[in-house]
């Protein structure tokens, strides 16, 4: 099932994708025609142009139970500059090699063949079993927050991500800024006529660097840590000859669950302007954190199941699914340094793995 999944492009066109073949509408078409000779009622729901959500329902013995989600999430990230054929899934060594077969084809092949396993014995579990393929995950979780949605009486989200099945029920947010320096152009041979945006942007650069991180520690999580900043794009100047009159900055900042991230903008742009009085931050966009009561029920019968409670510094679908009103947490097989890899590969023995652990879940639940 992973081969196959692996061997369906379904790359997320955002950005470069690498590759003509994008999109997850094959990927889906594909899980779509295993949900269904498992039992499941199947709807491919579209959520942008030829980008749908897979979404399955199977029967139950009586109406009214709370319903059960597994969503992993159908697309992957570009293959540019992949090491390896992405989408020939070579088996070797034990592994399984191609984009997607960790990050998250991997859970998502686990899940399948758990609920294919289990199949005779879905109707009578204490919850209603959904499926949900999510699209669009690597960029704009637009898939998750169509299916919070269309699901608000959703009681409970299952996210396969590569976490070597720990539970994974606290995250970081995120927020995208744009930081921006102005002066004024002049001629090179005269530069004192000017004023230098970029040099305003180094003194910026310098206080996001060395006192930021001072001001986040004083935020810090029991289980994620600080908060942290990273710039990640910088581009200033319009020729070599000219004083350069705008600089701008993208900054990544991952927030932690308690922190204010309404008054971010405010918040950094104060801090900012001691290095440069006029410095401009706007919001570009953001995803809420993860934080879901480790006293949840499905959260108990996950750790009964073999997995250990964890937090991570990355964000998910999981995020968009919680603000939707959905408790969620993510736990799947792999290993989450092998996502995005030039030679992305799931270990096999890991897959079966994974396979249990979602069985040992739903025969709890």
């Amino acid at each position: 099932m992973l081969q196959e999944l692996v061997r369906v492009p379904s790359v997320n066109p955002t950005g470069d994708p690498g590759t003509a073949e994008v999109g997850e509408k094959g990927c889906a078409g594909l899980v779509a025609g295993w949900l269904e000779s498992f039992g499941a009622r199947v709807e491919l729901k579209e959520v942008l142009p030829d980008r749908p959500n897979v979404v399955g329902c199977f029967p139950s013995d009586r109406p009214g139970k709370p319903k059960l989600f597994l969503c992993p999430h159908v697309d992957t990230v570009s293959v540019r500059g992949m090491t390896i054929e992405p989408f020939a899934a070579e088996q070797r060594d034990g592994r399984i090699y191609g984009r997607g077969a960790t990050d998250t084809k991997g859970t998502m092949a686990a899940m399948l063949r758990a609920l294919w396993e289990l199949r005779e014995e879905l109707p009578r579990l204490q919850h209603e079993i959904w499926f949900a393929g999510l699209m669009g995950e690597e960029a704009g979780n637009e898939g998750a927050a169509a299916l919070a949605a269309d699901h608000p009486d959703a009681d409970f989200a299952l996210v396969g991500e590569p976490t070597g099945c720990d539970i994974v029920y606290k995250t970081k947010g995120v927020v995208w800024l744009r930081v921006t320096t102005r002066g004024r152009a002049a001629h090179n041979a005269t530069p004192e006529r000017g004023e230098n945006a970029v040099y305003k942007m180094a003194d910026v650069i310098r206080h996001l660097r060395d006192e930021l991180p001072r001001a986040f520690a004083a935020l810090a999580d029991p289980v994620l840590g600080p908060p942290t900043a990273n710039l990640g794009t910088l581009h200033g100047g319009s020729k070599i000859n000219i004083v350069p009159d705008l600089c701008v900055a993208e900054v990544d900042v991952r927030v932690v669950p308690a922190q204010d991230r309404a008054g971010l903008v405010d918040f950094l742009a104060g801090h900012l302007r001691r290095a440069c009085p006029d410095v401009a931050v706007d919001f570009i966009r953001g995803n809420p954190p993860l934080d879901t009561a480790p006293e949840h029920p499905c959260v108990r019968a996950l750790q009964a199941a073999g997995g250990r409670l964890v937090g991570a510094p990355w964000f998910c679908d999981g995020s968009l699914l919680q603000s939707g009103g959905i408790p969620a947490v993510a736990a799947g097989p792999g290993d989450i340094a092998q996502a995005h890899t030039a030679d992305e590969w799931l270990a096999v023995e890991d897959l079966r793995a994974g396979v249990e652990f979602y069985k040992r879940f739903l025969s709890s639940v």
